[in-house]
């Protein structure tokens, strides 16, 4: 009886270790799905910067919401895919070279440089509307998962700077495309 049992018991066994890889094999394409359709999140939240080539302007600051990211879009005609940029972290954000401290909403401040002018100095016109410590003209970023405020930090020695506050300090890209410097803040660390 005692070898019945066991032999019941071993079949048991097996059917449920059978069972449980047939599960695990059902389920892998599903997760190959999944893993394809997450969101990117190994970009990091160190410092990122390119070099400059020119002396152009800035003409235009829009943002935008996408699935897994917030953006930033920095236009710059004629900067081609070359124009230089300084994007990190910091604990406050302040206007050079006045050093005027720039209160900025969020759970962490990402300060991005664009090397670029806002200001034509030969013509004696702005080529971007941006007041220091003010928000960006015409960008609104209420109920993005993200951003949560935007301040101009003026235009010194051909860079232009602005301050991006973010719920958190959250992994970022910089991609440098046709005259646009666009600037990738994730919404998670892991999606």
């Amino acid at each position: 009886m005692r070898r019945v049992s066991a032999a019941v018991a071993v079949l048991v066994l097996a059917g449920a270790t059978l069972g449980t890889a047939a599960s695990t094999a059902g389920a892998t394409p599903a997760e190959g799905r999944r893993a394809a359709a997450a969101c990117p999140t190994g970009w990091g939240s160190g410092t990122k910067s390119g070099a400059a080539t020119g002396d152009e302007h800035l003409v235009n600051i829009r943002t935008g919401q996408h699935k897994c990211y917030d953006r930033i879009v920095f236009e710059v005609p004629g900067g081609g895919d070359r124009i230089g940029y300084h994007v990190q972290y910091v604990d406050r954000f302040y206007a050079d070279p006045s050093g005027e401290y720039i209160p900025v909403r969020g759970g962490a401040i990402l300060a991005l440089g664009v090397d670029a002018w806002s200001y034509d100095l030969e013509a004696g016109v702005p080529t971007y509307p941006g007041k220091v410590g003010k928000a960006l003209p015409g960008v609104k970023v209420n109920g993005y998962r993200t951003f949560r405020d935007t301040r101009f930090g003026g235009t010194f020695e051909g860079q232009t700077q602005v301050a991006l506050g973010v719920r958190a300090r959250l992994p970022f890209r910089v991609i440098q495309v046709e005259d646009r410097v666009v600037v990738d803040v994730a919404h998670s660390w892991t999606s």
